[in-house]
């Protein structure tokens, strides 16, 4: 229960992808002039839903032109913001499993890369991606 005067920080609603290549390894990107690493995703347009949103986003963003039925609701989560302090994220995540590794770099990210959910390395991570999406990736491949 929060105390009186007590204020929420601000919200920024996006979606975000849990891309998972036929290896099980999960994709990250680093948008251009930040350092944390974070799922694949955006932020809705005005009017468009959460699934049309991603499939937007993931061609914009990695080149990937996926179906909407592809997109598994995985659900809605609530964390610290990666790249705007003092903010929090509600991300509605869902599970896009590839055939192939392959996609492209465009828009405003300037990094990729296929990393294992067990040992992501020593990526600066997004809270989203850390706290939430790659240990649940590691608890639904046990």
């Amino acid at each position: 229960m929060s105390a009186p005067g007590d204020t929420q920080p601000p919200v920024i609603e996006v979606v975000a992808a849990t891309v998972v290549d036929p290896e099980g390894r999960t994709l990250l990107v680093r948008k251009r002039g930040t350092r944390a690493f974070m799922n694949p995703g955006g932020k809705p347009e005005a009017g468009e839903s959460h699934v049309d949103a991603l499939v937007r986003e993931l061609a914009e963003e990695i080149g990937l032109l996926v179906e909407p039925s592809a997109l598994q609701p995985l659900g809605t989560f609530r964390t610290e913001a990666a790249n705007e302090p003092g903010h929090d994220l509600v991300a509605h995540a869902f599970l896009l499993e590839l055939g192939s590794p392959d996609h492209r770099v465009a828009a405003e990210i300037e990094e990729s890369r296929w990393v294992d959910p067990d040992a992501p390395g020593d990526l600066l991570l997004a809270p989203l991606a850390a706290e939430i999406l790659l240990p649940w990736l590691v608890r639904s491949r046990r």
